[in-house]
């Protein structure tokens, strides 16, 4: 994982070799390629100490812990896949694979209800990744007559070039699939039923790969097929769709929050509501609220994955995910206490953390669009902190009663490591950052 990393980093400094019919790495993807593999490294880091537990617990055995691990890294090449196909018929295989590859290991446990939450994942997640295949069949469909048959006109940058003579009814019903397809995977409300249980069945460090990752790829997916949507001035403006349903899954999650009585299935609900800030974002368009939605799905990966990190020590250490049943974290356990609290007020958007700087953006770019939307969407951004707030008061500076001593067994340096960059992009965001993040929003328009 660390040598994914490094490779990627790379992409950014050294000469990009030019699209092929297969592979393609632009502005774009080399922002979800380099998030995806740090996150994946600090995930595998935090996998080790973690499992290792389980393994000592009797949670898992030799064999499952084995598979664990070759079946993760399975899913990070099937996600790594999808970033750099320049293929639309790729993508869907390598979106397909990791799905797959999550799906087996949220049944690691093999419980009845770690077993129902894989079978609910694979079945509404194949249902969606179905619909998104239709799509992509259609998408062809209006190429093949400008471009050619075959090969040729599943070729992403081919698609773009051409995708004023594409013909627009195609489109339309092409974007259609895909967005209810991909946003099944991204986890957008009405879309999301496999999504809390994912999380509160599956080892942790896969809910934060889920949260953290998985959701980004298929929204990757997405803002690629609105590029070409954007490109083609007959085609159905993707934007208005996208803004729907971004502010229905805010909403919707935002009071689903105050209904959790499982910590992991609370952030659950609060990825929801952050992706559905990210395409509300993204579906408004423009360099500003594009430089904000992919700064805002930047900061909700690494503060997420920074929270599962955190629950799944606490889980391990209290020995249940029952929020009434956890308290005083801070009193019993000061460093992984004080560490939960600084990301769950992250995530909320208390400054002056990275998600506070990038929802400012997305608000103050709503209000110079559409008072009535940021009206919903400030609505929903309070909804969602009066229920996390509520609920951190109790976990971390309630009695914490007659807690069991130990110390994380997940460490905490990845979970630490993520912290302090959110605050740090939070108080400073580098002038380099800021003109990579600019050139991608231009570049999605």
């Amino acid at each position: 994982s660390a040598a994914t990393f490094l490779a990627a980093a790379a992409l950014l400094v050294v000469d990009r070799p030019a699209p092929g019919d297969y592979l393609h790495i632009d502005d774009l993807n080399i922002v979800f390629i380099v998030l995806n593999t740090f996150v994946g490294m600090t995930a595998a880091a935090f996998s080790a100490g973690y499992i290792g537990h389980e393994l000592e617990t009797g949670r898992v055995t030799d064999a499952s812990l084995r598979f664990y691990h070759a079946t993760f890294q399975v899913m990070m090449f099937g996600m790594n896949l999808a970033l750099v196909s320049n293929n639309i018929g790729l993508m869907w295989v390598a979106v397909e694979l990791a799905t797959l590859s999550t799906v087996l290991m949220v049944g690691l446990y093999r419980t009845p209800e770690a077993l129902e939450a894989a079978w609910k994942y694979f079945i509404l997640g194949s249902v969606g990744i179905a619909l998104a295949l239709f799509g992509t069949i259609l998408v062809y469909m209006a190429a093949e007559p400008v471009i050619g048959g075959g090969l040729p006109s599943m070729v992403w940058t081919n698609l773009l070039a051409a995708a004023h003579r594409l013909d627009p009814h195609m489109l339309d019903m092409a974007f259609v699939f895909l967005l209810v397809g991909y946003g099944t995977k991204v986890g957008l409300a009405p879309f999301h039923a496999w999504l809390p249980d994912a999380h509160a069945e599956g080892p942790t460090p896969i809910s934060a790969v889920l949260s953290g990752l998985l959701l980004n790829v298929a929204l990757y997916a997405l803002l690629r097929f609105k590029m070409l949507m954007a490109a083609n001035a007959e085609a159905l403006a993707p934007g208005p769709l996208m803004i729907g349903l971004g502010l229905v899954s805010l909403i919707f999650a935002a009071l689903m929050l105050y209904r959790r009585r499982d910590i992991k299935r609370l952030f659950a609900y609060s990825s929801i509501e952050h992706m559905g800030i990210i395409v509300f974002s993204f579906g408004m368009g423009g360099p500003l609220a594009n430089f904000a939605g992919l700064l805002h799905m930047v900061m909700h990966s690494l503060t997420k994955s920074a929270i599962f990190f955190a629950v799944g020590n606490i889980a391990q250490l209290r020995g249940t995910q029952q929020i009434a049943d956890i308290r005083g974290l801070t009193q019993s356990h000061p460093a992984l206490g004080w560490a939960f609290v600084v990301a769950v007020l992250s995530i909320a958007g208390m400054p002056p953390s990275g998600v506070f700087m990038s929802e400012f953006l997305v608000v103050t770019t709503s209000f110079s669009r559409s008072p009535l939307l940021a009206l919903v969407l400030v609505t929903g951004l309070a909804l969602a902190l009066g229920a996390l707030v509520t609920r951190l008061t109790g976990l971390a500076f309630g009695d914490p009663g007659e807690a069991a001593p130990g110390r994380p067994r997940g460490g905490m340096i990845p979970l630490w490591v993520h912290i302090a960059l959110v605050l740090l992009i939070g108080l400073h965001m580098p002038a380099d950052m800021v003109a990579w993040f600019r050139s991608v929003a231009a570049l999605l328009g």
